[in-house]
């Protein structure tokens, strides 16, 4: 929840092919940075691995990744099947 006056800067970190700790370190200093002049940071397009780095540091509620993503970052449900007719046991 934004408070009044406060301005959420988006940072579109879709681009980092590998993070790693160093990159939750920047991207740290950043949150820290915006937040003394009374914005927010918001992560937009973190891969899997960057939300489950952030997740492991315990960074994730500092650190707020944007509800979405890209769709090539979804994954397809696993466990589902062709369709056949309910009554045909062989479908």
């Amino acid at each position: 929840m934004a408070l009044p006056g406060r301005k959420t800067i988006v940072c579109d970190v879709g681009a980092l092919v590998a993070p790693n700790v160093r990159t939750v370190g920047v991207l740290a200093r950043l949150q820290l940075t915006a937040r003394r002049r009374g914005h927010e940071i918001r992560l937009r397009h973190a891969s899997r691995e960057l939300q489950q780095l952030l997740a492991f540091v315990g960074l994730d509620d500092v650190l707020r990744v944007e509800a979405g993503g890209q769709a090539e970052e979804r994954e397809e449900c696993l466990g589902v099947e062709e369709e056949g007719e309910l009554d045909d046991p062989a479908g």
